[in-house]
């Protein structure tokens, strides 16, 4: 029965885009990579939060709800706040010039080779990081709910691996033929049933552990599981209290503000006005999917007694614990659609991203739109066939799967940040700072992480060991005390790259001064609500923390 409501689903969704993009001119470079310019804000909202809520971001961070409780909410609320930022400053900004990728503002400010350079990194990231973790996770739970390595009688890594090569080849089909509105309609199809689905889980997990009463299980948890529900953690949690005002709101604003395969949505907007509501009222469900990607994992704390071999595995688990078969079948076609809508997403921003800043800079200057598309297209199908070989590897990552996405990505995010916000901020600071940033930025992060860490760890670690510290909690805090936090590190790394550009713009100063453009491929008057909903949003999430 699960099975038959997943096909019938999964089947539904795809018949429903292509009805409804079938007259969508997917040869044109507007229409292939931004819908013709004609979504509106529920479609936009829609993509925003399925591009991002996928089975990454569900699963892992469920995982680490598991594991460490409420505290990890910060992603989610705090994102809301990142994207009323982006969208009453960044947004205006981006549409009033007409841009199709960030890395076309860049050149615009910078030049033509800062405009490569960003745009490699983008590529890097999607191809290393983030494909491969929305296959890997996606894979997992398909894995654990429908207990496929009993069902084939087949070891749990091949059958990952299975899953990932047929979730990447259906992903090719919708992203690389059918494009951004093919994309963004199935998105809006499933944000609904994601949110009805991901609700269920609470709902059945609080049932079970209240002997049917939703609410005596409310309350059996809260009262039973206090720890779990303290925002503020120390400095062996993986988000001590005090990186929410460093790196957090770097990690949030990179990902919401400079982000392609985010913003790649919203520039598919028919005026800024649709673009601004979409993103608001994607901000304001961002505010409530603790419920989804939290309150799961403290759930399965309490119906596991703590208990599993992964804390990874506590959504999947939790989900085939709880929901009937039929059920069961909907909501993994809901999450399998949240996992295409991920991978599409990065893929169609990086035919997005080859075609307009490098294809034709690098490969051939004269390249039609229809030519553009076309490499565009073999590139993103190059870039799927990568990720799908890594995806697998993950599962020897030692840390959670979350943790080591936003660790891997804090390369990428502060240099990338650092150079966006100087050029929207400055007039006079050159392109060779950027270049430098972009650079050295991303060399200083991996030194960090990859030497620096490691090493100074790995030497409090050893005097601990030679002083016969032997008590777990003693030597997580001295782990923890012995290097500062990777949020803590991307906060200073973000100040010193903004001096470095700073102090390069007062010795190297940009002689011919940048005039923003104005290109008015769309209505771009504002929104005249924006900065009141914006608002509003805000205040939630800040009395979210004090109720906590």
């Amino acid at each position: 029965m699960g099975i038959i409501s997943f096909i019938g689903f999964t089947l539904l969704v795809a018949g429903f885009a292509w009805w409804k993009t079938r007259g969508t001119d997917e040869k044109s470079a507007d229409g292939y990579y931004l819908g013709g310019r004609s979504l509106g804000a529920i479609t936009i909202a829609g993509s925003l939060l399925l591009t991002n809520l996928s089975a990454e971001q569900i699963v892992g961070l469920n995982g680490q709800a598991f594991s460490e409780g409420i505290l990890v909410m910060a992603w989610e609320t705090l994102a809301a706040i990142a994207m009323v930022i982006t969208a009453v400053w960044f947004l205006p900004k981006y549409m009033k010039g007409g841009i199709t990728t960030i890395p076309e503002f860049i050149e615009k400010r910078f030049d033509e080779n800062t405009k490569a350079i960003l745009s490699v990194l983008f590529l890097i990231a999607f191809a290393i990081v983030l494909l491969p973790t929305i296959l890997y996770s996606g894979s997992l739970a398909f894995s654990t709910m429908f207990d496929l390595p009993g069902m084939l009688g087949w070891e749990e890594s091949s059958v990952i691996t299975l899953c990932v090569w047929s979730i990447g080849l259906i992903g090719i089909i919708y992203a690389i033929f059918g494009g951004l509105k093919a994309v963004a309609v199935s998105d809006l199809i499933n944000a609904i049933g994601l949110l009805i689905g991901g609700l269920l889980i609470p709902y059945f997990g609080l049932k079970l552990i209240g002997d049917g009463d939703m609410f005596a299980g409310l309350n059996t948890l809260w009262t039973e599981n206090q720890d779990k529900f303290d925002v503020t953690g120390d400095v062996t949690s993986s988000i001590p209290v005090g990186t929410i005002f460093t790196g957090m709101m770097i990690a949030q604003m990179y990902y919401w503000g400079t982000n392609q395969s985010i913003l790649q949505r919203v520039f598919g907007a028919k005026s800024l006005k649709e673009g601004q509501k979409g993103m608001m009222l994607a901000a304001f469900v961002k505010f409530l999917i603790p419920i989804i990607v939290v309150l799961p994992g403290i759930i399965a704390w309490n119906v596991f007694n703590g208990e599993l071999s992964s804390a990874d595995q506590a959504y999947p688990q939790l989900v085939k614990e709880v929901l009937p078969p039929a059920l069961l079948g909907f909501f993994a076609a809901v999450l399998f659609g949240a996992v295409l809508s991920s991978f599409n997403s990065l893929l169609n921003s990086s035919a997005t991203l080859f075609g307009f800043d490098l294809y034709k800079k690098f490969f051939k200057k004269d390249a039609s739109e229809h030519q553009t598309v076309k490499a565009g297209k073999l590139f993103g199908l190059l870039v799927a066939v990568i990720s799908m070989t890594i995806a697998p590897l993950i599962a020897k990552a030692p840390d959670g799967l979350f943790d080591y996405i936003q660790q891997a990505l804090g390369s990428l995010s502060v240099p990338i940040l650092a150079v966006v916000i100087i050029g929207i901020l400055t007039k006079k600071v050159p392109a060779i700072g950027a270049k430098t940033v972009l650079i050295v930025g991303v060399l200083m992060y991996l030194v960090s992480l990859l030497i620096l860490g490691p090493n100074f760890i790995g030497e409090a670690m050893a005097e601990a060991a030679s002083n016969g510290i032997t008590d777990p909690e003693k030597l997580a805090l001295i782990k923890a005390e012995a290097y500062p936090h990777f949020l803590h590190v991307m906060g200073i790394l973000f100040v010193v790259n903004i001096i470095i550009m700073l102090v390069i713009g007062m010795i190297k100063p940009k002689t011919d001064i940048y005039v923003p453009e104005t290109t008015e491929v769309i209505d771009t008057t504002p929104w005249k609500y924006a900065y009141i909903v914006g608002g509003l949003i805000t205040l939630l999430v800040l009395s979210t923390y004090l109720i906590f």
